[in-house]
């Protein structure tokens, strides 16, 4: 007896429009499983033993990581630190790439090449960044405390005095990153309607209530996007520190990240503490990231 054979070619069609595109997709996919997933999942398998790089075999410690973090006071004064940094840095970060953007997007002389010089620090490394800004306030041959003693100003020790030495790594983050947030600024002010501005204008709104009445508002989303990037890369801020400061001076500058990496792969080859205190920042970032959309979009729309 003969088999049925299915010949209806919307059934094979609609088959291939469903399975196709996933093939496609699968080598991705395998790459991402492979060298993301699965690490995130070893890490948090991790930060329940008692693992260490090289060492023996790793067991099993329960939460033991977790209330140790409780008792250690350098993780602890690493992540006020890094809160500190982050909140001195967010409103610089969110000021002056707009006042970027709404100057130079008005019709100006070098307009393009404004453009490309203040995006330019965007192509440079985080180490390269670094180095810039650690000659230039260099207390010896730094130019900017060459030119504060021109203008009969004392300088401080930049990099050497606790207070200072978080001021300089925000200025070299704002520095390195104006641009970018510049370029998103931009977008979202070209994606105003000019209409708007001139309605404003017929019924006598001069340029600052225009700035702050539709400008502003209408900006909502991209402060929202940016103010999201800025906390996530915040609070992993460790290249710029480490160039600069190394984390000093006693301390004062020393960030989570700093804290996580000389843990694992240094000294005691701590991974399972390190994996830890990886997992109370991921969750430190995630509740600041889900704050901010509830925030920023009114506490509403969540």
């Amino acid at each position: 007896m003969a088999l049925a054979v299915d010949r209806n070619p919307r059934r094979g069609i609609a088959w291939r429009r469903i399975v196709v595109p996933y093939l496609y997709l699968l080598p991705f996919l395998l790459l991402f499983a492979v060298f993301r997933v699965f690490p995130l999942v070893y890490g948090l398998y991790v930060s329940f033993t008692n693992g260490t790089l090289g060492g023996s075999t790793a067991k099993f410690v329960g939460v033991s990581n977790y209330v140790a973090l409780t008792h250690e006071a350098r993780f602890q004064h690493s992540l006020l630190n890094t809160g500190q940094f982050t909140l001195e840095a967010t409103i610089p970060v969110l000021g002056v790439p707009l006042l970027l953007a709404v100057l130079l997007n008005q019709n100006l002389p070098l307009r393009t090449f404004l453009r490309s010089a203040f995006y330019f620090p965007q192509t440079l490394s985080v180490v390269t960044l670094g180095l810039i800004w650690l000659w230039m306030l260099d207390p010896l041959v730094g130019p900017v405390n060459y030119y504060l003693h021109l203008l009969g100003v004392t300088p401080p020790a930049w990099l050497g005095n606790p207070v200072t030495a978080m001021w300089s790594v925000v200025i070299t983050t704002v520095w390195g990153a104006a641009g970018y947030y510049m370029v998103i600024y931009l977008a979202g002010l070209q994606d105003i309607p000019r209409y708007i501005y001139e309605a404003a204008a017929i019924d006598g709104a001069g340029r600052f209530q225009s700035f702050w009445s539709i400008t502003l508002p209408l900006l909502r989303p991209v402060f929202l996007l940016i103010g999201v990037v800025h906390v996530i890369g915040a609070f992993q801020i460790f290249g710029q520190v480490l160039v600069l400061t190394g984390g000093g001076p006693a301390d004062a500058t020393r960030t989570v990240v700093q804290h996580i990496y000389e843990t694992g792969f240094q000294g005691e080859f701590a991974l399972g503490a390190a994996a830890a205190m990886s997992w109370v920042l991921f969750a430190i970032i995630v509740v600041f990231s889900i704050a901010q959309f509830y925030l920023q979009r009114g506490g509403t729309d969540f």
